[in-house]
């Protein structure tokens, strides 16, 4: 529970600009405290493990490793973080694989700031949280009975995923995600294998179709 003093909130995005953006939008709000800040997966582990907050706020699409990686990291750590998803992305299959994560609640930056607000405090009471247009996908997804192909995959495969299409070579991906190259080529050929594509071009195109990645 949060401390009497307000909800404490490590804020983390790769772009300075935007932390700023919201870090005053946050601030602006009774009770909210920006305790720390961080522009990457990894600085966002080391923020949480020395400043405890109440609640993540945190992008999904970062450089290297994403929020992805850190939500699996920091709920490693532990269980009972709170953790918001924050993105421009609001596909489902990019959804379902922050909550497989452990993500608290997935809002996307097109929400009304109000939105943002009003998702950290269900999130800190311990409700799932989602923007409207992220309901409404969810709820279109549900109803949909053919299942989509990034459906066939584990979140790590999704992430491993990103990353490839993002640009970033085998051993870039066993770097960030602190796998050897050996696993990483092994997920590669079990994406391949599960999304039935057969060449490097094709993945590219599913990761951008599925909002994985913006190239």
């Amino acid at each position: 529970m949060p401390e009497p003093s307000g909800i404490s909130i490590l804020l983390v995005d790769d772009h300075p600009v935007v932390r700023q953006g919201y870090r005053r939008v946050l601030e602006s709000q009774d009770g909210f405290r920006v305790i720390a800040e961080a522009d990457s997966a990894a600085a966002a582990y080391l923020a949480f493990k020395a400043h405890a907050p109440d609640v993540v706020v945190l992008d999904i699409s970062m450089k290297g490793a994403s929020g992805l990686e850190a939500i699996r990291n920091i709920r490693a750590r532990d269980h009972r973080a709170c953790i918001l998803v924050f993105s421009m992305h609001g596909e489902a299959p990019l959804v379902k694989a922050a909550f497989a994560a452990g993500a608290s609640g997935f809002v996307t930056k097109s929400s009304e700031p109000s939105a943002l607000v009003r998702a950290i405090r269900m999130v800190i009471r311990g409700e799932r949280a989602l923007s409207d247009d992220v309901a409404h996908v969810l709820a279109a997804d549900s109803l949909d009975p053919q299942q989509t192909v990034l459906d066939r995959l584990g979140e790590r495969e999704i992430e491993i995923l990103r990353q490839f299409a993002s640009g970033l070579t085998t051993e870039q991906i066993a770097a960030n995600l602190h796998l050897s190259v050996k696993t990483v080529q092994n997920y590669h050929y079990l994406v391949k294998a599960k999304t039935g594509l057969q060449t490097d071009a094709q993945l590219v195109r599913l990761a951008v179709n599925s909002g994985l990645t913006d190239l």
